[in-house]
């Protein structure tokens, strides 16, 4: 095949795949519905940030650049289109943000042509930068909020040792960002999520205290926090608004999705849960609803997870992970986007109705063995005096 006839099949196999219908799968749990396909993958990066298409400097038409996977995505209505900031990493390791859009939300997805510049502003260079939240705050800017990793130099013996803070960026048109000030705790915080709103006239953080980059030590669960500027956010005083729990999908680790929906019965919030398992750790997705006037009172728990992965999304990078970061609600409909096995990026969608009737009406973890055989007991009773 000649360098030409090569390039022509890639961009025919490329315009394929952006092509590509995503169908509903059948059946499901009622709540939410899944795809037949990813809506990212690596393969959907532009083939102009993986080839060197000049035949004299690339005469084999190698990868120059290649791409790992693409994930963890915050997501938002732009210009009228669905729009997502992913994570997208190389096989260098490295995590870079990159913007695509689809004018349904599920299908059609293309990738802006060149990935985002994040500025470091006045903090030290990131060697790392992931799993950005996009909020689009009552104060007229679009803010991501994402995990800064840097090595940590008070260990330069360990060579994986690191740190984590939460970045801070805001923008308007998703290219030109102004980089703020990293944000200041106490503990390390790779889990931040900016409420959309003002709270006291003041901005709202969700946080996720840990010990350590990996370790959750002394981290409580999902936390929260007022801020007074947000060009010199500061965590003054956090307190923890749902906590972890031992035998739980969330008992090693908890941390807040994107940014709650607000509605006429609360806050609806989607967030992650971490557990320990013999094959590691494993991540699932589960949901709470907060009082409409306080963010921060839970008024409803529905037990167990929301969402994990299935099928093919079980493997990949990491296997036995669903996360998610980013969902758009529009005209009463929500389009969750979620990542499987640290690998691809999926949608679901269901509406504010049925996520209300999940969170109002699912039973709440009882928290041991006979609690939730109870709960299927009078579930069981009502269905069969339901058939008199």
């Amino acid at each position: 095949m000649t360098f030409s006839q090569r390039q022509a099949a890639l961009r025919a196999e490329y315009a394929a795949l952006l092509a590509q219908k995503n169908e509903p799968l059948t059946g499901g749990n009622g709540i939410y519905t899944k795809y037949t396909n990813p809506i990212l993958t690596a393969a959907h990066t532009p083939l102009e940030w993986r080839y060197d298409f000049s035949e004299k400097d690339n005469p084999y038409l190698m990868q120059r650049i290649m791409i790992n996977a693409v994930l963890n995505a915050g997501a938002i209505m732009f210009d009228g289109k669905f729009t997502v900031v992913a994570r997208v990493e190389g096989a260098d390791r490295k995590s870079f943000f990159a913007v695509a859009q689809s004018d349904n939300g599920i299908d059609g997805w293309c990738f802006w042509d060149e990935p985002i510049t994040m500025p470091d502003g006045d903090n030290a260079p990131a060697t790392n930068v992931y799993d950005m939240r996009l909020t689009r705050h009552e104060d007229g800017w679009i803010y991501g909020v994402f995990c800064v990793e840097r090595h940590d130099d008070t260990k330069s013996f360990d060579t994986s040792a690191a740190t984590a803070a939460a970045g801070i960026a805001r923008t308007h048109d998703l290219i030109h960002w102004e980089r703020l000030k990293d944000l200041k705790s106490a503990s390390q915080q790779r889990n931040v999520v900016l409420h959309p709103e003002f709270v006291n006239s003041r901005y709202a953080l969700y946080t996720r205290p840990q010990d350590g980059f990996i370790d959750t030590g002394k981290g409580g669960g999902i936390g929260w926090a007022l801020i007074d500027d947000i060009t010199n956010a500061e965590v003054k005083e956090e307190t923890i608004i749902y906590g972890r729990q031992y035998h739980t999908v969330y008992e090693v680790k908890n941390g807040e999705g994107p940014a709650p929906l607000k509605t006429e019965h609360g806050w609806l919030h989607l967030a992650h849960g971490v557990r320990n398992t013999a094959d590691g750790l494993r991540y699932v997705l589960y949901m709470y609803l907060t009082a409409p006037d306080d963010p921060t009172r839970l008024i409803a728990q529905p037990g167990g997870w929301f969402l994990i992965p299935e099928a093919s999304e079980y493997v990949g990078d990491v296997m036995n992970v669903a996360f998610s970061n980013g969902w758009i609600e529009k005209e009463g409909k929500v389009y969750i986007y979620y990542a499987s096995a640290d690998t691809r990026l999926h949608v679901a969608t269901t509406t504010i109705d049925q996520l209300l009737d999940y969170c109002l009406h699912t039973p709440q973890d009882g928290l041991t063995t006979s609690a939730s055989v109870e709960t299927i007991k009078r579930l069981v009773k009502k269905n069969k005096e339901q058939q008199k």
